[in-house]
């Protein structure tokens, strides 16, 4: 049985994020994927890696819980929306709080090399955006996406990354938003 986690990065209850986020969850239960969903929102962390890498900052009890939930999972999904080309300070305060030295990754003591501590997981990204996707590639060059997909989870070992991106929620009407539902559904049911 497949462990899956997602991770829903968008602070707003009401989002369409959250909705996407639970139709993937149903999906993946209809097809007896061991799922679990934890919205970032409900966490009781402070986001902010107040002394970068110099000082280790204790974890809070949400965050141990979440780096074994982790460590358990076979294939993550992150669910969050577009903001100004990357994606929610909270989300950004996770990844920084959470895929730290010694979990996520290991420097060499010499040399400019790593180990990839979360390899032989999957990773799939749901993301949002306002955004048409053609102006994201051409213009942004996809600096979100490649943010989390190359610099955070592939740098950490988990491949392969892929994504699937709605565009534009601004001008999508009920019945676009149903075949976003409707296709997130699918690929939990897939477990991809």
């Amino acid at each position: 049985m497949k462990k899956i986690l997602i991770i829903n990065g968008h602070p707003d209850k009401e989002s369409l994020c959250f909705a996407l986020a639970e139709s993937y969850k149903k999906g993946a239960d209809s097809n007896g994927a061991q799922c679990q969903l934890v919205h970032l929102v409900d966490l009781n962390f402070n986001p902010i890696l107040n002394y970068g890498y110099r000082v280790v900052s204790e974890l809070e009890p949400d965050l141990l819980k979440i780096q074994q939930d982790i460590l358990q999972a076979d294939h993550l999904v992150f669910v969050y929306p577009n903001w100004w080309a990357t994606f929610p300070a909270l989300l950004k305060g996770f990844f920084d709080r959470v895929f730290l030295p010694n979990f996520a990754f290991k420097y060499h003591e010499k040399g400019p090399f790593w180990d990839k501590l979360l390899k032989g997981k999957t990773a799939r990204l749901i993301v949002t955006m306002d955004t048409p996707k053609w102006y994201y590639w051409l213009v942004n060059r996809n600096a979100g996406h490649n943010a989390i997909k190359i610099g955070i989870l592939e740098f950490s070992g988990i491949k392969p990354v892929k994504i699937t991106a709605f565009a534009t929620v601004k001008s999508s009407d009920n019945a676009k938003r149903k075949d976003w539902l409707d296709e997130v559904e699918t690929l939990g049911r897939n477990q991809k």
